[in-house]
C-alpha cells in the first residue's frame, strides 16, 4: 500500500502522523511510505530519519495526498489540503467533522473519501484509545498553563495556584471526568491546587474519589452545581466531549459574567466547538483573550506544542490500527475490528456515524 504522511499545516502544530519507527514497521513489510519534507521536525525527526527508516521524501504536500492511497495526518486537513485529497482516498486523523465547515464535509464525500476520526475510534465500554494519549498530554499541560496566566504580568489576577502557609491554594474546577478531565485533576491536584470535578456520571466520580482517598471534591454536574462552582473558580477547566458530536454549551454567557474578574477559563473542548458559550478558537501564538472580565483559552491543538511527546504517544496508540488497515485493507480491517468501525465518519459517499448524521441534519 502507498502511505502519505504531510507536513501539518496549522498553527503551532508539531506533531507528525508517524515517527520513524512506526513508519519502519510499515515499509519492513513492503509497503511504500512518503514522507513530506520537513514533516517531522518539530517532532525532532529529520528527512534522514525517515529514509533510514525506509521513508522516500516528497518534496511538497500535495505530492504526499497524490502519491498516498492511504494518507495519515494529526489534524483535520486545511482549506488547501482538502483540495489536494484524492478521489476514494483513506484519511486518518484527528479530523473532529462535527465543528468543520459543511463544504469541507461535502467535499469528502464527493470525492468518497474514508475518513477515520481519531476522536471516535472506541472500544465496547466507550473508551477512546486514540484520543486518550492526546487527552492525557493536554490533561498534564493545564497546569503549567493556567499557573503562568494566573499572574499579574500575564493579565491573570495574581494567584499561586498551590497557595502558601496562611493563604490557600486556587479553586480549579473541571467539567468533565473522562481521561481529560481526570488528567487535568491529577495534573492540578499534583501542583497543590484545590480541585472541584463535575461529572453526570456518577461511576466516574465515585472511581476519581477512590483514586485520589478524598483529595477532590466531586459533584453531580446538574446546571445548578455548575452555578455554583463557576462563581468562585479561579480556573474553570472545560473538559466536556461527545464522540463524533458538537460539545454541548455548558457555561454560558451569563455564568461567564458572574466569575470573578480575571478568572481563567480553559475550554479544553473548543476543538469540537467548545462548552463555554463565550469560547472561540485562539492559537499558542495568541493564546487568550478577555470576554465578560474572564481570560479565556481556547487552543484546539494543545498538544502540538509537546511534539515529541505528542508524535511518540500517538504513534502507539495508532500503529495496531494503521497495520491492521495496510494488511487487510481499510474494508478487511473496518469489518473485522469494532473499534476501528467506530471511527469512520465518511465511506463512499455517505456519512456513516450518526452523531455527525445528527449535526448534518440526518443527512446520511
Amino acid at each position: 500500500m502507498d502511505i502519505g504522511i504531510p507536513r501539518e499545516r496549522r498553527s503551532y502544530e508539531n506533531r507528525v502522523g508517524l515517527t520513524p519507527a512506526g513508519v519502519a514497521l510499515l515499509t519492513a513489510e513492503g509497503h511504500n511510505c512518503y514522507v513530506e519534507t520537513g514533516a517531522g521536525l518539530g517532532s525532532g525527526f529529520t528527512d534522514l530519519d525517515y529514509q533510514r527508516a525506509g521513508a522516500q521524501t516528497v518534496y511538497s504536500g500535495e505530492e504526499a495526498y497524490r502519491r498516498g492511497e492511504f494518507v495519515i495526518k494529526v489534524d483535520r486537513p486545511t482549506s488547501e489540503e482538502f483540495e489536494w485529497v484524492q478521489e476514494g482516498q483513506v484519511l486518518l486523523g484527528f479530523l473532529h467533522l462535527a465543528a468543520a465547515q459543511r463544504s469541507k464535509i461535502e467535499l469528502l464525500l464527493k470525492k468518497r473519501i474514508t475518513a477515520i476520526a481519531y476522536e471516535t475510534v472506541a472500544d465496547d465500554d466507550g473508551n477512546l484509545p486514540i484520543l486518550a494519549a492526546m487527552s492525557q498530554i493536554a490533561g498534564r499541560m493545564c497546569p503549567h498553563i493556567a499557573a503562568t496566566l494566573l499572574q499579574n504580568n500575564h493579565g491573570g489576577k495574581g494567584v499561586l495556584l498551590e497557595g502558601v502557609p496562611g493563604v490557600p491554594a486556587a479553586d480549579v474546577v473541571i467539567l468533565g471526568a473522562g481521561t481529560l478531565g481526570a488528567s487535568a485533576a491529577r495534573a492540578f491536584l499534583g501542583v497543590g491546587a484545590r480541585v472541584i470535578i463535575l461529572d453526570r456520571d456518577l461511576t466516574k466520580l465515585q472511581q476519581l474519589d477512590e483514586r485520589y482517598a478524598g483529595r477532590l471534591t466531586t459533584m453531580l454536574g446538574h446546571t445548578f452545581n455548575v452555578r455554583k462552582v463557576t462563581s468562585f473558580a479561579d480556573v474553570l477547566v472545560g473538559a466536556v466531549h461527545v464522540p463524533g458530536a458538537r460539545a454541548p454549551i455548558i457555561v454560558t454567557r451569563e455564568l461567564v459574567a458572574s466569575m470573578r474578574p480575571r478568572s481563567l477559563i480553559m475550554d479544553l473542548s473548543i476543538d469540537q466547538g467548545g462548552c463555554v458559550e463565550t469560547s472561540r478558537p485562539t492559537t499558542h501564538g495568541t493564546p487568550t483573550y478577555l470576554e465578560e472580565d474572564v481570560i479565556h483559552f481556547c487552543v484546539p491543538n494543545m498538544a502540538g506544542v509537546v511534539g515529541r511527546t505528542a508524535t511518540y504517544a500517538l504513534t502507539i496508540a495508532t500503529s495496531p490500527f494503521v497495520q491492521q488497515i495496510v494488511r487487510q485493507g481499510v474494508g478487511g480491517a473496518i469489518d473485522d475490528n469494532p473499534v476501528l468501525a467506530r471511527g469512520v465518519a465518511t465511506w463512499e459517499g455517505r456519512i456513516v456515524n450518526q452523531a455527525l448524521a445528527d449535526v448534518l441534519g440526518g443527512r446520511s
